[in-house]
């Protein structure tokens, strides 16, 4: 299925922590209405801080100011004083699907979206939470590997409009997704469609018709997903996929390993990345059509939890995507269905249980 050709707009990209920190901070600082800030996890360490700084300093100058981290993601990490500061400092906050006694299976559907929309007219989307995790001055050259871009234009206004809808609560009034060039930043639910970003990935794996490199620190793929993947490598297309080597959720990376056997046997070449953490979400088809965002390659950021993720056609981000693809193949270790099948028997037993929780990672 073709992509839409176009994706005229201009994206900066970004791979490293402390790059895209000093980007957000200027941007807060240069702003002059408002600013909107939605992350996953917002921690009160040096980053949290700096950032909680920067949007206090604007709130008190008179702009409008929000801040929005899920109940959950931030449970341990958003400290009951570093809310305190922003809100005395006119900041407005808001802890997504608190714990409720009255309604406690929404505690189970996360905002998963990490979001800075500046005036409506610049954007940050990505993988980066707001953490010491990703800052190599805070963390060493043990930080997280990631992957954030900015946007601005029509695509940014889009991203304000989205923010709002998430403020507000109503997702039921989500804002259809489209841009005639082709490339679109889109939330799993809208109007129209539950399951947005799925339904724009599988589109995605099914344009490849040369290569597939694929991203993901937390692969735990539904049927249809690896079934696509499957399908693509034996049409001929290099599937690539790229998976820590190491996770902070162990269960997770069982659960990866399970699938791996079928995904060999079809061809598709998986490598786990092993100095530190993977957590870019990105994959590119043909070094033309590309998605990065903050969608994992599984069960809870396709049908449960909030995300948002650009899919985008332009020729410079999807070049420069897919050479990080390259790069980061450097630091990893590709698995061979031969080295596979001589795994201990240990690993295939947390194989299973990991797979058998998969539609609750």
């Amino acid at each position: 299925m073709p992509w839409p050709t176009g994706g005229t707009d201009e994206y900066t990209l970004f791979t490293e922590g402390d790059d895209l920190y000093d980007a957000m901070v200027a941007s807060i600082e240069a702003a002059r209405r408002r600013v909107d800030l939605e992350s996953y996890i917002f921690a009160a360490d040096e980053v949290g801080w700096r950032l909680g700084e920067a949007l206090a300093a604007q709130a008190r100058a008179g702009l409008q100011v929000r801040l929005m981290v899920d109940a959950a993601g931030s449970m341990f990490s958003f400290s009951r004083e570093i809310e305190r500061y922003l809100r005395q400092h006119g900041v407005a906050v808001r802890r997504f699907h608190r714990w409720s006694w009255r309604q406690p299976l929404r505690f189970y559907r996360r905002d998963h979206r990490k979001l800075l929309v500046v005036d409506g007219h610049e954007a940050f989307v990505g993988g980066f939470n707001i953490h010491r995790e990703s800052s190599r001055s805070a963390y060493g050259p043990g930080r997280w590997r990631d992957t954030h871009v900015r946007l601005d234009g029509a695509l940014a206004e889009r991203a304000s409009a989205l923010f709002e809808v998430a403020w507000s609560g109503n997702h039921r009034g989500e804002p259809l997704a489209g841009r005639p060039s082709g490339d679109a930043l889109v939330p799993n639910h809208s109007r129209i469609c539950r399951h947005q970003v799925h339904c724009l990935f599988t589109r995605l794996l099914q344009s490849a018709d040369r290569r597939l490199f694929v991203t993901t620190p937390y692969f735990v793929p539904d049927r249809g997903t690896q079934g696509e993947l499957v399908q693509a490598a034996k049409r001929g297309v290099d599937v690539r996929l790229l998976l820590p080597g190491k996770s902070d959720v162990p269960i997770t990376r069982w659960a990866a390993r399970a699938a791996y056997r079928t995904l060999l046997a079809a061809g598709i070449r998986v490598f786990e990345y092993q100095p530190r953490m993977l957590h870019a979400k990105t994959a590119v088809a043909d070094g033309m059509t590309a998605t990065v965002g903050t969608a994992n390659l599984d069960y809870r950021s396709f049908f449960v939890n909030y995300e948002i993720n650009l899919f985008s056609a332009n020729r410079a981000l999807c070049t420069a995507l897919e050479e990080q693809f390259r790069t980061d193949l450097g630091d990893a270790v590709e698995v061979t269905a031969r080295g596979w099948s001589r795994r201990p028997w240990g690993g295939m037993a947390a194989e299973a249980v990991g797979w058998t929780a998969r539609r609750w990672l």
